[in-house]
């Protein structure tokens, strides 16, 4: 049993479902009710199937927690969020004056109404108000599959109001929580399933984990924001095998009604999007302290404890962080670093180079300019988030975390030297891309630790673009690979002579190479790329 600290993504597979590529985007052949359809002929449609959460929990007046937060925090991560409500409370930022229980009968029939039609991804569970719908729900789950299931046992609110007897606390433990791929109790909600027993310490934390685990469910994480006198929010995860803790900065505010709601609601989002459970975790967590932290000043209504923005929009200033797709491992494959000197050499501009790159297959850019003076790296970085985003082509800086937040580029990329990746992922927010250079798994490590996205390892091979750069071979390429928990782009020196002794390696985690001279140091910076990317794919397909 390992014990783990966390506070970035994680590439493995589902701990349960396998969730399918089919979740995200694909194109399929459908029949079309037309008068054409008496001739029985077919059309080819393209479709887009969309990520789908199901929430199935209780309406807030108030709109700070339940399906009204649920509904927030899925369209804030980018997916659909359909809805089964179980009761109808009046509340507000001073309580909860009321609560209407929806029948059983008419619990079933949204259940049916939206399974059987719609096939959401996940279910999401907030307030179950009895037992009876409980048990509607396991049997609704039974009949009709879901890839996973997120249960959040709203028992005890961040506010401290009890919201489930004893009755409905054994039939949680009974028949949903073996259901369940993640349960996600909060302090108190940990200790009423421990029968009372306190959980004031992360020691406490991952004995109900534990505790918890045993009685079925596939994950557990047990939510650590109002743990007494710790000055980080932490969360303990316990997968059945190893502890994870997520730390965080604990966000001074009021504004933390729906908090619980929020951060199950965004998992299930991520695990809808196809992410695994630890990758799906770490980016709630993160965009749950933005949305903390953006919201911390607001104020709507005159109880003690207020909701939050989900969109981060209310104060108009703040950028829309779903403008642009999630960072997928894949995007590594042909990874083009332009240089200024080489930009010069052949007298291109950059956002020539950029544009070449694109039109011969790169699959992500960096742009590293040591020449300029910021106000013209600046000029020019924006012309080339404007290329590359319409490609759906993610565009990093390379060191300059400035320059990335002014052109609103889609990450940066770091080395050893520059600020640790924890500062970066503090500055840039929640959605934004770090790359990290290592050239150990030590190295590696910490980068996952701190928040990284990939790390980049080399050099691979012996390299100008960089004085004095100690190289690590195929073999030290191998061993960073093999013991990265974060995906791995090769780096240094490589080229269509031996990018294949590269992608050959069928290594985990091995997810691209970064090329900078073989294709910026070239008359065709698009047909170099264009050779290139076949080598690559002939590479991945001999593997296969």
């Amino acid at each position: 049993m390992g014990f783990h600290v966390c506070s970035q993504t994680l590439y493995s597979a589902p701990t349960h479902h396998q969730f399918l590529n089919s979740i995200s985007r694909g194109f399929h052949r459908i029949k079309v009710s037309s008068p054409r359809a008496m001739q029985q002929q077919e059309e080819e449609v393209h479709t887009v199937r969309v990520p789908h959460v199901l929430t199935v929990a209780g309406s807030d007046s108030g709109a700070g927690a339940g399906i009204q937060a649920d509904l927030k925090a899925c369209s804030a991560r980018g997916v659909y969020c359909s809805t089964v409500i179980t009761a109808v409370t009046a509340q507000n930022t001073v309580g909860v004056q009321g609560v209407d229980i929806v029948t059983e009968d008419f619990v079933r029939e949204q259940l049916k109404s939206v399974l059987s039609d719609m096939r959401p991804d996940v279910v999401k569970t907030g307030m179950l108000p009895s037992p009876g719908i409980i048990k509607i729900l396991c049997q609704s789950l039974k009949e009709f599959q879901v890839r996973a299931l997120v249960v959040d046992p709203v028992m005890v609110s961040t506010s401290g109001d009890v919201l489930a007897g004893p009755l409905i606390l054994a039939t949680l433990r009974e028949e949903l929580f073996p259901l369940a791929d993640i349960v996600t109790p909060n302090v108190r909600e940990a200790s009423a399933l421990l029968g009372g027993r306190p959980v004031e310490t992360v020691a406490d934390m991952r004995s109900a984990a534990k505790y918890i685990h045993d009685i079925g469910p596939r994950n557990v994480l047990v939510k650590g924001g109002d743990l007494p006198a710790s000055s980080d929010a932490i969360d303990v995860l316990f997968d059945g095998k190893d502890f994870y803790e997520f730390r965080s900065a604990r966000i001074k505010t009021v504004n933390t009604h729906g908090t619980g709601c929020t951060l199950a609601s965004s998992i299930a989002a991520e695990l809808a999007k196809g992410s695994s459970v630890l990758s799906a975790i770490k980016i709630a967590k993160r965009y749950v302290e933005s949305v903390l932290g953006y919201s911390k000043d607001i104020l709507i209504g005159e109880g003690q404890q207020g909701p939050f923005d989900h969109s981060m929009k209310l104060k108009n200033n703040t950028p829309n962080l779903c403008a642009r797709r999630p960072f997928n491992p894949s995007d590594l494959l042909l990874y083009a670093v332009t240089d200024s000197r080489m930009n010069k050499k052949w007298g291109r501009s950059m956002s020539d180079a950029v544009k070449a790159a694109i039109e011969g297959g790169a699959t992500i850019i960096q742009l590293r300019e040591k020449d300029s003076d910021t106000g013209d790296f600046l000029k020019a970085a924006k012309t080339c988030v404007e290329i590359c985003r319409p490609h759906g082509v993610p565009l990093l800086i390379n060191d300059r975390i400035d320059i990335a937040l002014a052109c609103d580029a889609d990450g940066v990329h770091i080395g050893q030297s520059d600020m640790p990746a924890q500062t970066a992922r503090a500055l840039l927010g929640p959605e934004k891309i770090i790359g990290v250079s290592c050239k150990t798994p030590e190295q590696a490590e910490k980068a996952w630790i701190g928040g990284a996205d990939y790390i980049g390892c080399g050099g691979v091979y012996p390299t100008n673009t960089k004085e004095n750069n100690v190289t690590v071979g195929l073999e030290g390429l191998r061993r960073v690979c093999l013991e990265s928990k974060l995906p791995v782009v090769a780096i240094g020196g490589i080229g269509s002579s031996n990018v294949k002794h590269v992608m050959e390696l069928g290594v985990p985690n091995l997810r691209g190479v970064a090329v900078v001279s073989a294709l910026f140091d070239r008359e065709s910076v698009s047909g170099e790329t264009r050779n290139l990317m076949t080598l690559i794919k002939d590479s991945t397909n001999a593997l296969k």
